[in-house]
């Protein structure tokens, strides 16, 4: 097997794993989410989830992994993980107007102790758009590097 057939096996399995990774990557963006909701709506009747670090982590290398395989030089490589930002972004401002809207009803428990998800969820859209500027900046960069010289 030459070193060109090589290339293009590899191509392919990292494009199917990175598939597999996108696929994950959503149910764990789905589920971290619901959670999220939950305790959200629930107003402390549910202990916190503290998924965040595992989300993070799941979402980083489906990101660097998504990266490697455009670094390879695949040529098309979906851009669905933004759909995470997006959700991200919305689910958290919907929450917040909904909070808003109900005159805090949803940052104290029942017992009126102050609650954390909204910072939580906060905390957690600024870190998944930190990654996604993170991985814009390696795409960036890839272009500059391989950008032929005059």
């Amino acid at each position: 097997m030459t070193n060109k057939d090589q290339i293009k096996k590899l191509k392919g399995v990292e494009s199917q794993i990175n598939k597999h990774l996108y696929f994950i990557c959503s149910i764990i963006t789905i589920v971290t989410m619901a959670v999220m909701l939950t305790e959200f709506l629930s107003r402390g009747a549910f202990a916190p989830a503290n998924m965040g670090l595992f989300y993070l982590g799941v979402l980083l290398i489906y990101s660097l992994h998504k990266e490697l395989v455009r670094w390879l030089g695949q040529r098309k490589v979906e851009r669905q993980g933004e759909h995470f930002v997006y959700a991200w972004i919305v689910l958290t401002a919907l929450l917040y107007v909904v909070n808003f809207f109900s005159n805090g009803y949803f940052s104290h428990s029942a017992t009126g102790e102050p609650l954390e998800v909204l910072k939580d969820l906060s905390i957690l859209t600024v870190e998944v758009l930190a990654i996604f500027i993170f991985t814009r900046c390696l795409k960036i960069l890839k272009i500059v590097a391989i950008r032929p010289k005059k």
